[in-house]
Parts: C-alpha cells; sequence; structure tokens
C-alpha cells in the first residue's frame, strides 16, 4: 500500500466537517466503485450522490441507485439548463452530477461524496474549491488492465479507449489532495477514513 502526501498547493484540511464535499475520482477499473460500497457500508451517514449517464445499464444495475440512466437528449437538456454540478464524455457516453440534490444535503450539513471522472473532479474544484478530492491509483497500467479485463462489462475498443484515458488521468493525479495507490481495498480504504475522520 502507497498513500502518497497532501498535494502541497491543496486549502482543504485533512479532516471533514459537516457539510463537506467529497470527491473520489480514478481511471475506470481502478476499483473506486468497491471502495465507495464499502465506505458507505461504513459510515452511513455520508450521503452518496447518485449520477446520471447516457451508458446502457450494466447487468444488475438499478435505475436511481447506481445511476440515473438518461438518453443523450435529456442530458444535453439538462446541461442547457444549467442542471448539472458537472458533466463531461467519457467513452462516447455522457456521465453528470445533478446540482440540487448535492447542494440541498450540504446545506443540512452532511458529508456528499461524489464518484466522477477526472473533466468531473476539475469542475467541482472551481464551484467547490473546499471539497476534499481523493484520487484512487492503480498499482501498475498492467494490473489495470487485467482489472478491465476481468470485469468482462466492456468491449476490446472500449477497454483501449479505457486504458489510453487511464494514463492522462494518472499524469493528473498530483492535482488532488490526496493519491491512494489501490493494490488492496481494506488498506485504501483504512486510509481514506484516516484522511476524512483523523482529528486536525
Amino acid at each position: 500500500m502507497q498513500v502518497l502526501p497532501v498535494y502541497s498547493g491543496a486549502t482543504t484540511k485533512r479532516s471533514s466537517s459537516p457539510g463537506k464535499l467529497i470527491v473520489l475520482t480514478g481511471p475506470s477499473g481502478v476499483g473506486k466503485g468497491t471502495i465507495l460500497r464499502s465506505l458507505l457500508q461504513r459510515h452511513p451517514e455520508i450521503h452518496y450522490s447518485v449520477s446520471m449517464t447516457t451508458r446502457s445499464p450494466r447487468p444488475g444495475e438499478i435505475n436511481g441507485q447506481h445511476y440515473y440512466f438518461a438518453n443523450r437528449s435529456q442530458f444535453e437538456k439538462m446541461v442547457a439548463n444549467g442542471e448539472f454540478l458537472e458533466w463531461a464524455e467519457f467513452a462516447g457516453n455522457y456521465y453528470g452530477t445533478p446540482r440540487q440534490p448535492v447542494v440541498d444535503q450540504i446545506r443540512q450539513g452532511k458529508l456528499v461524496v461524489l464518484e466522477i471522472e477526472l473533466e468531473g473532479a476539475r469542475q467541482i474544484h472551481a464551484s467547490f474549491p473546499n471539497a476534499f478530492r481523493i484520487f484512487i491509483l492503480p498499482p501498475s497500467l498492467n494490473e489495470l488492465e487485467q482489472r478491465l479485463r476481468g470485469r468482462g462489462q466492456d468491449s476490446e475498443e472500449a477497454i483501449t479507449r479505457r486504458l489510453q484515458h487511464a494514463q492522462a488521468e494518472i499524469d493528473a493525479a498530483d492535482e488532488f489532495d490526496i493519491q491512494i495507490v489501490n493494490d488492496d481495498v481494506e488498506e485504501s480504504l483504512n486510509n481514506i477514513e484516516a484522511a476524512l475522520f483523523a482529528p486536525c
């Protein structure tokens, strides 16, 4: 397990307080979803913000629980109306975070966590500069490729696109408050908890 130091240019403290936004980012297949599910199980007080996407549901995914699924026309209308906190196109599909639910939860003093792509995380930073931003890294690109293939959810073309995009994402990891190499889910989770809940 490797936990890299807090980025020196960050303005966010290591501990979260009520009404805080937490951003979880990393390449596709790095294990963000697994870490997030475990974090939410341990800390039900954290509110998970459900994103919207135009991609097709994967087996077992439930609309409104894993994602809000929409077609491109619906998504583009919401973009035009300014209804997203952030949005981006990735691997041929749109992804975005509906604005109002996040704002409402933060105003109620809750911790809100977003699992989003790099471009979305950058947009969030512009709107919420005090958000606590976590970047999850793979042990290596070879390991990331094995994980993507092991999921059995993407075509060969999609895997190639995701791997190409992964390098650009990894190159941007220093923009985040902390970077965690996910070679063990339990250790990664423990280090995220330490960053979020340790005393100042």
